[in-house]
């Protein structure tokens, strides 16, 4: 489709890269036992260290008496203040939109995840975690490789999403 070509400038380029930073942080919770195994990934994750006090700060700030709300705030910037925001370049608003989708999938799969936690046996959990971070990290280091070389990225399902909340 015509849509799925680009001219971006580099600083377009920039700017699409990173949203995806966000479902990445989300997903760190659940590599934590994969981390432990293999402490050699972990340097890997080095550049993700600032963005992920920035997070912590705010999702901080907006924590009140144990429950969280700075995610959801964050999400509603990148959604009301990018994304349907028609001045900001269609590959920025589809990129940060494709981004916001992915940390939907993983909220939905850690919602469905929490009450049977205990039920399942700790290799198989393990398992599903760990394939729930390797799959958003994988998903996300796409998505950035591509739209830093001014690509839109196609994700399954979720690039066809996108484009129909940014048109």
């Amino acid at each position: 489709m015509s849509w799925r070509t680009s001219s971006a400038s580099p600083l377009d380029r920039l700017f699409a890269c990173l949203p995806y930073v966000l479902p990445m942080l989300e997903a760190l919770p659940f590599g934590t036992e994969l981390l432990s195994e293999f402490p050699m990934l972990q340097p890997l994750l080095l550049p993700l260290y600032p963005f992920a006090i920035a997070y912590s700060f705010v999702t901080g700030i907006f924590s009140f008496g144990g429950f969280g709300i700075g995610g959801f705030l964050i999400f509603l910037a990148m959604y009301f203040f990018v994304v349907r925001n028609e001045s900001i370049s269609h590959f920025i608003r589809f990129n940060t939109m494709q981004s916001i989708l992915i940390g939907i999938v993983l909220s939905l799969f850690s919602l469905v995840l929490s009450p049977i936690i205990r039920a399942l046996p700790p290799l198989f959990l393990q398992s599903i975690l760990t394939a729930l971070f390797l799959g958003t990290f994988i998903a996300c280091i796409y998505a950035i490789v591509q739209s830093a070389l001014g690509r839109y990225a196609e994700i399954p399902t979720l690039s066809d999403a996108a484009h129909i909340q940014v048109r």
